[in-house]
């Protein structure tokens, strides 16, 4: 009777093991795939959690002060709550979720982009690009602190999608460690000093400096550019163009040059010339003190 038991519990057991296989394989093509990125669970070994991840961009080149080169390649972790952030200077900052939840989060807050600068001073770094937020991309903005070692302080989220991190190194102590300045090489550098004295002689407009400004920041690599590359066929077309206020006035000098050689070759030869239409002329090419304001570039119309 015993032996009769044993069977019928065993063969109960093998019964209840078919129909949860059956089950599995039947309905697991059914299953709702997480939309989100998931861990599988705290410390998946089957899974690693940055092999998941995928940047919409590329991170920009290095760039700002040279010191902060060294950054470049090391990561920083802080794990907050059931949080760990992760920043890399010069690549990303993501964010994973501690826990053993099926569908822990795991996500890409931002990816390097460009410094921020106010008043010649570096004041953060912009991480953009990141996971999908409702309608917008995440992203981050890095604040620098002085302190003895280099760490990752603190994360928050501000405004929605849009978070702050605090990073401490011994990088920004010095007085003159975030100038943008000694940053540029020797030609931008020019060219800043060329806009300021032209602003400082009314030569351009407030807009017109900034928008100086943000062209040789662009080419410095310390912003992302956003101008269209022209095809060498349409830069040998605009060749003639003023390029920069230099070339205006180098060019302008040089017409009013040669407009005075050819009036003393006339007037050495006894050849008249119309002096009212050049004295009408030369009022429409009045000095640097009586030129107008020109609007959205800023620039004075020397034509």
């Amino acid at each position: 009777m015993q032996c009769l038991c044993n069977g019928i519990h065993h063969l109960l057991r093998l019964w209840v093991v078919c129909v949860f296989l059956f089950i599995n394989n039947g309905f697991a093509g059914k299953m709702k795939i997480v939309e989100e990125p998931n861990t599988f669970g705290l410390n998946n070994p089957f899974l690693a959690q940055g092999s998941r991840l995928q940047p919409k961009v590329t991170p920009s080149p290095v760039s700002g002060p040279a010191h902060f080169h060294r950054l470049a390649g090391k990561c920083f972790s802080l794990t907050e709550s059931t949080y760990k952030y992760e920043f890399c200077p010069f690549h990303n900052i993501t964010q994973h979720e501690q826990s053993f939840r099926w569908n822990a989060y795991s996500g890409i807050l931002g990816i390097w982009q460009e410094w921020e600068m106010v008043n010649n001073t570096f004041t953060g770094m912009w991480m953009r690009d990141g996971d999908a937020c409702g309608t917008k991309n995440r992203e981050t903005k890095v604040i620098f602190v002085c302190s003895a070692n280099s760490k990752l302080a603190q994360v928050s989220e501000p405004r929605t999608c849009v978070y702050s991190l605090t990073f401490e190194t011994p990088l920004v102590c010095h007085p003159h460690s975030l100038l943008v300045y000694p940053t540029l090489s020797e030609n931008l550098q020019k060219e800043w000093d060329e806009a300021e004295q032209a602003r400082y002689e009314g030569l351009i407009t407030d807009q017109g400096y900034n928008n100086l400004l943000r062209d040789i920041f662009e080419d410095a690599g310390l912003l992302k550019s956003h101008k269209v590359r022209v095809k060498p066929a349409e830069v040998t077309a605009a060749s003639g163009t003023h390029n920069s206020l230099q070339k205006c006035t180098e060019d302008f000098q040089k017409q009013r040059d040669e407009i005075e050689r050819l009036q003393a070759l006339l007037t050495q030869h006894n050849i008249p010339f119309d002096l009212k239409q050049s004295e009408v002329k030369g009022t429409v090419s009045p000095t640097v003190k009586d030129q107008r304001l020109r609007g959205d570039i800023g620039l004075i119309d020397l034509q």
